[in-house]
């Protein structure tokens, strides 16, 4: 579809993180005239802005242009209702949506919403997951709740907010534990006011189509943490660790989540890609908390494939018109797992694409699998 799809970022964390506070401190953001908000809240609405006039069934336009609403049924029927209403006229066009959700929410069936209906595929565009996640009470919530544990790991960037409160030994475990339960999201200092909507909204490949499409940021690459590094254990490291100095159940939710990635030099036939993709998804698709990746294929090498996909659900894979960076042409992956180790998914990988597989000590143990399809050796 040539019309251009609206990018739509997701603000969650847990309950009284302080997501009300930083979607208020956005909206004074001139940027943010041409939003919709959509509360997917239960209970107040939590914005405490002047509301002006009513804009239709149950959206309301705000003092500052934006548009807002709250969901009280699916949120898939919400953007419908958006998209149609502007597509007929009966509401202003907006450049953006930004969907805060419930602080108890898993954070998949709100990706979901936006990749996994075709319709809904076709208007909108996941721009990104933006974690609220505060200081004072950061490290128990995260003991205790592995929804919080999963809405970190997924997350683009991590706002940490209250750190005002909080002391310095406190800020820096939790710090460690947030990088080592995902090392590729910038952790920005949600005590700031003056907040660029675009600056914390914007992660990168929301708009496929255009030629400045940042897949380096979408990936996560400009955060670093070593995760070009081969060693299986690269990745992992932290997880073991990050917690020691401050209690010993930090490793309960966190030591099953792994961030990694797949780098590949050659050219991939599509169906090799396929078939890796569909044989996660199906078989693995709640493990696989979410992928991002951009890969080179055997049909046409000048057009890479982006792939997204939050469990079982996958957007449509689209074809860029060409490499964003001619100099980087390679297959890259992001991979964030739980309960599914790296060495499995690699492996996995490997047998698809026909790269000899590393000799591991747990190979025995994988031809057990339900992954280990007859034909396939591992």
């Amino acid at each position: 579809m040539s019309r251009d799809r609206i990018p739509v970022s997701i603000i969650t964390g847990f309950l009284g993180a302080g997501k009300s506070t930083l979607l208020n401190r956005l909206l004074k953001d001139p940027e943010m005239s041409d939003a919709a908000i959509i509360i997917n809240e239960f209970g107040d609405v939590s914005i405490d802005h002047m509301l002006v006039e009513s804009a239709g069934e149950g959206i309301i336009e705000l003092a500052e242009g934006c548009l807002c609403c709250t969901v009280r049924g699916e949120l898939v029927d919400t953007l419908a209702e958006l998209m149609d209403g502007i597509q007929t006229g009966k509401l202003k066009p907006v450049k953006r949506v930004v969907i805060e959700t419930t602080g108890l929410a898993d954070p998949a069936p709100v990706m979901q919403s936006v990749m996994g209906n075709p319709v809904i595929a076709q208007n909108f565009v996941l721009n990104g997951m933006i974690t609220v996640v505060d200081a004072v009470n950061g490290l128990s919530t995260l003991d205790n709740h592995e929804e919080a544990v999963k809405q970190a790991a997924v997350a683009d960037r991590l706002v940490m907010t209250k750190r005002a409160l909080a002391d310095a030994a406190t800020i820096a475990a939790l710090t460690v534990r947030l990088e080592a339960l995902n090392p590729r999201a910038i952790i920005e200092d949600g005590d700031k006011t003056n907040w660029s909507a675009a600056g914390l909204l914007d992660n990168g490949l929301y708009d496929v189509s255009s030629k400045n499409a940042d897949v380096g940021r979408w990936l996560g690459e400009e955060s670093g943490h070593d995760h070009d590094h081969e060693d299986d254990h690269a990745h992992g490291h932290h997880h073991h660790h990050g917690g020691h100095d401050h209690h010993h159940d930090v490793n309960r939710h966190d030591a099953s989540i792994r961030s990694f990635s797949i780098i590949h030099d050659k050219p991939i036939e599509p169906m090799a890609i396929d078939m890796f993709v569909d044989l996660l998804r199906s078989a693995h698709g709640e493990k696989l908390l979410r992928m991002k990746a951009i890969v080179k294929l055997s049909d046409n090498p000048g057009r890479p494939l982006v792939l997204h996909g939050v469990q079982s659900i996958f957007h449509t894979p689209e074809r860029l018109a060409a490499w964003p960076d001619p100099a980087d042409q390679r297959t890259r992956m992001v991979l964030i797992t739980k309960d599914l180790p790296e060495a499995f998914v690699k492996d996995l990988f490997a047998a698809f694409t026909g790269t000899p597989g590393i000799d591991r000590p747990d190979r025995q143990a994988m031809t057990d699998n339900p992954l280990a399809v007859s034909g396939l050796r591992f």
